[in-house]
């Protein structure tokens, strides 16, 4: 199973590194993962993790302006792509098919192949222009999962908070990370 990861340059960039360390451990998952200019800025403004440890836990990685990668062709055959996070910018990109780096080619190319596009923004509070842009990208067939807090499953720490985050992804791609609770469990 091929999946396409890309991480833009909104705040959370943490998110979408433990992704990456989730989808290490699934063996049955080959990650393909674009980092975009903004998020290489954005790991050394909130984290003390670099690009290249990140990259270094994805099968693949791509240079945001590589456009001969594979994960630009819909020939390439993937199981979807999640954002995660995603920018506003990139939102935009996405909603009107702008792909000027490899990530928003690669969403571009997601959605005209009908595969899974999971989006996970990050900004607060979300103007009129972000809730069209959001509505608009889920009309065009992805899927919008905001980081919002739950508290039902017991995650009262930050760390916590993130994988029930990751498990709900996963979900959304038919797999499941060992720990997650859904309600009720």
């Amino acid at each position: 199973m091929r999946l396409v990861i890309g991480i833009s340059g909104a705040s959370g960039v943490i998110m979408g590194y433990e992704l990456l360390k989730v989808l290490r451990a699934t063996p049955e998952v080959e990650t393909h993962l674009v980092i975009t200019e903004g998020a290489k800025k954005t790991f050394s403004l909130e984290t003390g993790i670099s690009p290249t440890q990140a990259e270094a836990l994805a099968d693949f990685a791509y240079d945001s302006a590589d456009f001969a990668a594979p994960i630009a062709s819909g020939s390439f055959l993937t199981a979807g792509m999640v954002v995660m996070p995603c920018s506003m910018k990139t939102l935009a990109g996405i909603t009107v098919g702008y792909a000027e780096n490899l990530l928003l080619r690669a969403a571009d190319v997601t959605l005209k192949e009908g595969r899974p596009l999971v989006l996970v923004p990050r900004e607060t509070p979300l103007s009129k222009l972000h809730l069209r842009n959001l509505k608009e990208a889920a009309d065009l067939g992805a899927t919008i999962l905001p980081p919002m807090l739950t508290f039902y499953n017991g995650a009262d720490t930050v760390e916590k908070q993130i994988n029930h985050l990751l498990g709900k992804t996963l979900r959304l791609l038919g797999l499941d990370m060992p720990g997650f609770k859904s309600w009720g469990e």
